[in-house]
């Protein structure tokens, strides 16, 4: 089915929230990709569009909009990690504290009255 035949914004979404893989959601979308960045990236992907969804009011929009604006976004996800990498873009927690600067620890304290 075609994005554009989609009739109510919702309509889109209860199709995403279905979808079973990363290639649903491209092919619900209308949208190309390389099965080998795919591969690599897709989670990383999924949760970038997930983040620029959360920007966007869908519920308002007539259903072809709505749709467009979905395919848009994902494309838009993608993009970010053809011209990236995962590692570059860190989109998940895991891969942010990797990164994070560590706060020194301090040494354990002892008493000398604790020592005999």
């Amino acid at each position: 089915m075609s994005v554009s035949a989609v009739t109510e914004p919702a309509d889109i979404v209860a199709r995403l929230q279905r979808a079973g893989s990363a290639e649903e959601f491209f092919e619900l979308l209308g949208v190309g990709y390389d099965p080998k960045l795919l591969n690599v990236a897709r989670l990383h992907i999924l949760r970038r569009m997930g983040q620029y969804l959360a920007g966007e009011d869908l519920e308002h929009l007539p259903g072809d909009e709505a749709a467009a604006r979905c395919k848009a976004v994902l494309e838009r996800a993608y993009a970010d990690f053809v011209a990236s990498s995962p590692l570059d873009e860190r989109v998940f927690k895991v891969l942010k504290d990797a990164v994070a600067p560590k706060t020194p620890k301090r040494p354990a304290f002892v008493p000398l009255d604790a020592l005999k």
